[in-house]
């Protein structure tokens, strides 16, 4: 089976006519008929059924027309997307895996900035923390985005060694509650994890058969859930939820300063420090746009450190 085998199965369908098919593509009536005999034989399906009245796909050969005219289209788009002149500039390109660390967004943007006026093709995926380690792993994305702690550093860490991947501390941070400005908590210093029992809790869906290291919540030792629990796959919709309702969640709790007001986090009594930084393959060179986009993160980073330690916790 061949493309132009597809391509003459499908004209043939849309003109009704082995002639009019064959006039369309500049080639004999004969040789389009033989093509698709073969293609019949070779298939054992009969796209098409030829009459008096002309060619119409059979009832099995409209499933295959469709089929064939789908394969045709993302042929066409391939040919068209790979066959940039040798002389045109190369694309500049960027792909990021990354927990879902709503603060550290702008570095990725101000890189994607510095592109503007030039080719680029940018990827930003926000993943649980065993997808942003396979995607670094497998070359989908040159730079990956986690967090360590102590009841998760074990295993993650021996997890990257094995995958010859390497991690760059960008900076430790105590945990903290996320939460609504306005929210009862925001009464206090700090909250103890028994505090938190009366509020719906929020975590991000896990894959089936992840172990709980993988979780992209600070892990709370003692914890016991709430009863009221809200299971997302979105930051969007954690932002929402948090600004909108009672509900809160566990994370690094570093805010950004042009970010969302209506959201605070208050410190975690007693909690082990988060390491947050980046992954990618050991010994290998980054992209000239990947190392600026690691300078950037630096950049970001420190920033909400330094706004989140300086911004008031407790509310009258």
């Amino acid at each position: 089976m061949t493309f132009q085998q597809l391509l003459y199965v499908v004209e043939i369908a849309k003109c009704g006519s082995l002639n009019k098919a064959a006039q369309k593509l500049f080639l004999s009536q004969t040789g389009i008929s033989v093509a698709v005999r073969t293609l019949e034989e070779e298939l054992g399906v009969q796209p098409v059924s030829r009459s008096n009245r002309g060619v119409i796909p059979t009832p099995e050969g409209q499933e295959f027309v469709s089929y064939a005219a789908s394969l045709i289209e993302q042929k066409r788009r391939i040919e068209e997307l790979y066959s940039v002149p040798r002389s045109a500039e190369e694309p500049v390109r960027l792909s990021v895996s990354a927990q879902r660390f709503v603060f550290l967004l702008p570095a990725f943007s101000s890189v994607m900035v510095t592109a503007q006026g030039k080719p680029f093709h940018f990827h930003y995926r926000e993943a649980n923390i065993d997808d942003v380690i396979d995607d670094v792993y497998e070359h989908r994305s040159e730079v990956g985005l986690l967090f360590l702690s102590d009841f998760s550093d074990k295993l993650i860490t021996h997890l990257l060694k094995i995958r010859d991947l390497e991690f760059h501390q960008l900076a430790s941070t105590p945990p903290r509650i996320f939460c609504r400005r306005g929210h009862p908590l925001t009464r206090r210093e700090e909250v103890r994890e028994e505090d938190l029992l009366a509020y719906p809790y929020i975590y991000y869906e896990q894959g089936l058969g992840n172990a709980v290291e993988f979780s992209e919540e600070y892990q709370l030792f003692t914890f016991q859930k709430p009863v009221q629990t809200i299971c997302l796959n979105s930051s969007m919709a954690c932002v929402s939820f948090i600004r909108d309702t009672d509900a809160f969640t566990v994370g690094s709790g570093l805010l950004a300063p042009d970010g969302i007001e209506q959201i605070t986090s208050i410190p975690l009594s007693g909690a082990a420090l988060m390491h947050l930084g980046w992954v990618c393959v050991r010994g290998r060179t980054l992209s000239p746009e990947a190392q600026a986009y690691t300078i950037r993160l630096k950049e970001a980073m420190d920033r909400s450190v330094a706004y989140t330690r300086s911004h008031p916790v407790a509310e009258p």
